[in-house]
């Protein structure tokens, strides 16, 4: 798994699950497709910056701590994440 849409959903599954939220509960709750946020959750989803809002927002985290989680993912399936300049 090396495509960001992928770990973006993975991202989502891990805290998904943490509050212990069904696919069908939380997207009732976020007000999406259930099925819209399973292909989400399986990467097959170019996200809109909208939704990714939504879902951030529905998990009840910060933008930082749900992406320094999808971070952690990447460099666990070896890839080395964002390259800071300096």
């Amino acid at each position: 798994m090396t495509d960001l849409k992928c770990f973006f959903g993975e991202t989502v599954k891990f805290y998904r699950n943490r509050i212990g939220l069904s696919q069908e509960k939380f997207a009732l709750k976020i007000n999406i497709d259930r099925t819209y946020l399973a292909s989400v959750e399986k990467g097959k989803r170019n996200i809109s910056i909208e939704n990714i809002h939504k879902i951030i927002r529905g998990l009840n985290i910060s933008f930082s701590d749900f992406f320094q989680k999808m971070e952690e993912l990447e460099v666990a399936n070896g890839n080395k994440g964002i390259k800071k300049k300096g």
